[in-house]
């Protein structure tokens, strides 16, 4: 505060300096004092022609020059005297600047300037958000400002999934609640509270969680995340017919590029929804030792057999199924739709082995 008010200070004398010199008359009058000079020295000449000491004649003559500068003092002295209206305008104008310009300037500030921002110091300005720095320490700068600001919704949203990333699952419930408080209710940030409540739990779907998660896909019916949680939350209350309908279900809805389809797809396999491939029993042994890429490699070749066998021989409703089962298990979604056209197609005049596939279908939730 000091501060600026020395800068106040400084800036009120340049302005005073500056127009000081307007407030005063332009000039003294110096011609009144040169016709009182002349009026003098036509005395003087007078006296000094009384006294003898200049003749007649060299009186006229210094009379006359001496007169002819009295005049020009005198003419010069009346066309140069500053008129009072001039000087009380320049008054009025040095007055109104030493005046309005700091209100002019002050006014300018409020508007455009920040007058509510706080001090910055350097200890405060080194320690400004780095890309560089660790993560820990940007957590720790955006907990500080939301310390200070509890109501910036987006910074909770922000902060939230990072404490989840840190394992920090206490914390990241708090961020997800003020989250929805501050920046709005929906469905992903439901879905992002009750996984945050599944990690604080250990991996187990509370009863809390869980209706963190019923709530998201009350506000979306088909939000991936939520949908799954639920049918691992029907797994571990050991209902697993129910987890599988969930995950078949969400299958039969997404995309054949979806992210999430191995994760639902394996978890699938787990509670006996739909099966991997059968393998042969030395298909078994010998797939152990492979690799991934190879294992793929043997189980995409099996499947190839499986479907050129059944356009050969169609009347196979268990081959079908297998083969359906197959490509849904490997995410080709379309194959699967295919070979249901196919089966149907293959076994349309046979009204038992119709029924038979038709019930398959909808156990894999392919029915449609």
């Amino acid at each position: 505060m000091t501060l600026w008010f020395v800068f106040a200070l400084m800036t009120v004398a340049a302005i005073f300096a500056v127009l000081w010199p307007l407030s005063r008359s332009g000039r003294t009058d110096g011609g009144g004092s040169e016709v009182v000079v002349y009026r003098d020295q036509l005395a003087e000449i007078d006296r000094d022609m009384a006294g003898g000491i200049i003749g007649a004649a060299e009186a006229d003559a210094a009379r006359i020059e001496i007169s002819r500068r009295l005049l020009a003092a005198a003419d010069q002295s009346g066309r140069e005297g500053p008129p009072k209206g001039s000087l009380g305008l320049r008054r009025a104008a040095a007055t109104l600047a030493l005046v309005g310009l700091p209100v002019i300037a002050a006014s300018f500030y409020l508007i455009l300037g920040s007058p509510q921002l706080g001090d910055f110091p350097l200890s405060e300005r080194s320690r400004v958000a780095d890309a560089n720095q660790p993560l820990t320490n940007l957590v720790a700068q955006v907990e500080a400002h939301l310390e200070k600001n509890p109501t910036d919704g987006r910074g909770w949203t922000v902060l939230a999934p990072v404490l989840s990333r840190l394992g920090r699952y206490d914390d990241a419930v708090r961020a997800y609640r003020n989250a929805i408080t501050y920046a709005g209710d929906s469905a992903d940030r439901r879905a992002d509270l009750g996984e945050a409540l599944l990690g604080t739990a250990g991996g187990v779907v509370t009863a809390e969680a869980k209706a963190e998660f019923e709530r998201a896909v009350a506000l979306n019916a088909d939000d991936a995340k939520a949908n799954y949680f639920l049918g691992l939350a029907a797994e571990q209350d050991g209902r697993k017919p129910d987890a599988a309908a969930i995950w078949q279900k969400m299958l039969a809805k997404a995309p054949a590029d979806a992210p999430w389809r191995p994760l639902v797809q394996a978890a699938l396999v787990r509670v006996g929804g739909v099966s991997a491939p059968a393998l042969p029993d030395g298909a078994v042994a010998a797939a152990k030792d492979m690799s991934e890429a190879d294992r793929g490699s043997m189980i995409q070749g099996m499947v190839d057999r499986l479907a050129t066998r059944l356009k050969q021989n169609g009347d196979d409703v268990e081959g079908w199924l297998r083969l359906v089962r197959a490509y849904l298990v490997m995410g080709e979604r379309d194959k699967a739709i295919s070979a249901r056209a196919d089966a149907r197609q293959a076994v349309a005049n046979d009204a038992e082995r119709l029924r038979q596939l038709n019930e398959g279908l909808k156990t894999l939730g392919l029915d449609g």
